[in-house]
């Protein structure tokens, strides 16, 4: 069959709609082009160079920046400080987040008073939480002193010693991610379908047994969305590291978002910042596609 040819009148109105359209995104594409693609692939271009930031053009190099990097052993210190805190702060906040969200949802007294304050941390600027967490850190007049003297202890130094530094800025960025994700597995499990659970109630399933085995499935699309954007968040944690520990005493609190600052700002080593946010940008990928391609087989999208 034939196909009719376009009318005059439907041609023109196809145009000027795919003239609107295109109005409508291009504000759109420029900014994601030159906010977020162009910065990206110039930090790679700068990776192959060498820049103080007072050079007129970058020298390049070749892959002689990433083979500093990768024989540098201070980089595997941070890339290890790296993985210890995304991992728990990732693993904690969801486990904390899970487990303070079918709390609030049984609904104990004054549900709405705790999860505002349990949001609260998020809607703070990390330099403000920082500040919070380096008072009560404090050994002769913070919190930490005095809950360690009620059982007759001495408060650590946590920001100024090697052995706790990387253990302050993560109990501050827990504490700080703890309420959102408390507050979304909230949501989500107020949305569970009442009628499943009901049946598993009947058949039953309490407790532990029907959080393990009926909400936390029906929870798995949340939880592959919270640990996809953990990971990328706590990786590129820089703002508490800044106001608690500056990445000391040492390396012992730095990460790698934190090296990438140290060596392009400090150090004026733009070739070796460039490589390693290059690094962090490829593990980000890398990452989020394991998660993207196994989390994806364990996840139930039923509900």
């Amino acid at each position: 069959m034939r196909r009719r040819p376009m009318s005059p009148v439907r041609r023109r109105r196809t145009i000027r709609e795919g003239l609107l359209f295109c109005l409508l995104i291009l504000p759109n594409l420029a900014a994601i082009l030159v906010f977020s693609y162009w910065p990206a692939i110039y930090n790679i271009v700068l990776s192959f160079m060498d820049w103080d930031l007072v050079a007129p053009m970058p020298e390049w190099v070749g892959l002689e920046n990433y083979i500093d990097l990768f024989t540098d052993p201070e980089f595997w210190s941070v890339m290890l400080n790296t993985l210890v805190f995304t991992t728990v702060t990732v693993v904690g906040s969801l486990v904390g987040g899970v487990l303070l969200g079918t709390l609030l949802a049984t609904k104990v007294p004054f549900t709405g008073m705790v999860r505002t304050f349990a949001f609260a941390p998020h809607m703070l600027p990390g330099a403000a939480v920082g500040m919070l967490w380096l008072f009560m850190f404090d050994p002769s007049f913070g919190l930490s002193r005095f809950l360690f003297n009620l059982v007759g202890m001495d408060s650590p130094q946590w920001t100024t010693t090697s052995d706790w530094s990387l253990a302050a800025v993560t109990v501050a960025y827990l504490w700080q991610r703890l309420g959102f994700v408390t507050v979304i597995y909230y949501t989500a499990i107020l949305d569970l379908p009442k009628d499943i659970l009901e049946a598993a109630s009947l058949d039953g399933a309490h407790g532990v047994k029907m959080l393990r085995h009926m909400v936390l499935p029906l929870l798995s699309p949340i939880t592959f969305f919270l640990s996809v954007t953990g990971v990328i968040a706590a990786a590129q944690a820089f703002d508490l590291i800044s106001i608690l520990t500056n990445g000391g005493p040492g390396i012992s609190s730095s990460t790698l978002s934190w090296m990438i600052y140290e060596e392009a700002f400090q150090k004026f080593d733009i070739g070796k910042a460039s490589s390693a946010a290059t690094v962090l940008l490829v593990l980000l990928l890398v990452l989020t596609f394991m998660q993207v391609r196994f989390g994806e087989k364990k996840v139930n999208y039923a509900s």
